[in-house]
């Protein structure tokens, strides 16, 4: 279990960096928009690269972050029931939805979203919008997004076995924020 305990937190530090660099990413989808809104409503002028761009930001923000959201236990729960089960419960819980519902919701979107890029890629695709960019780069995000999903699913799951056996502390504490009345 210790090996897997070291994927598991490998995994972690691989996300928990890809998510701080998407922080930054909102920061620069932020500026694009408000630099794209400022020029067209000034000089009249626009630019479908542009509105382009402020896409292919946010959803490498959407597929990339997904991952670190996962990590850091900031993903949508229904906290109103849950809260009103035992610990015990609530672990299985996150055992069973880790193993029957994200991990083959993962594995689906990587069978389809690797094709999906490939097909972007290998004919060079771009938009068909007027001075619109290359395609393949946003639709990797897909393929690339889920496994960094999948790979963080694997590791909430051996932590949570590893929790559920007494070998580590409670790895994800419910935050102060998003903790049952």
């Amino acid at each position: 279990m210790s090996s897997l305990l070291g994927l598991s937190r490998a995994i972690d530090w691989i996300n928990e960096r890809i998510g701080r660099a998407m922080m930054w990413l909102v920061l620069a989808a932020v500026l694009v928009s408000s630099v794209n809104a400022v020029v067209r409503y000034t000089f009249n002028r626009s630019s479908n690269a542009w509105l382009e761009l402020q896409w292919y930001l946010f959803g490498a923000v959407v597929l990339l972050g997904a991952a670190y959201t996962l990590k850091a236990n900031e993903h949508i729960r229904i906290d109103i029931l849950t809260s009103r089960l035992s610990q015990r419960a609530r672990d299985w819980i996150d055992v069973i939805g880790h193993i029957f519902f994200l991990t083959p919701l993962c594995l689906l979107m990587l069978w389809l979203g690797v094709p999906f890029f490939m097909r972007s890629f290998a004919s060079g695709e771009i938009s068909s919008s007027a001075g619109g960019l290359i395609v393949w780069p946003a639709k990797m995000l897909v393929p690339l997004g889920f496994a960094l999903l999948l790979a963080q699913a694997m590791s909430e799951l051996i932590k949570r076995i590893a929790f559920m056996r007494g070998l580590i502390p409670e790895p994800n504490p419910r935050s102060g924020g998003h903790a049952p009345e």
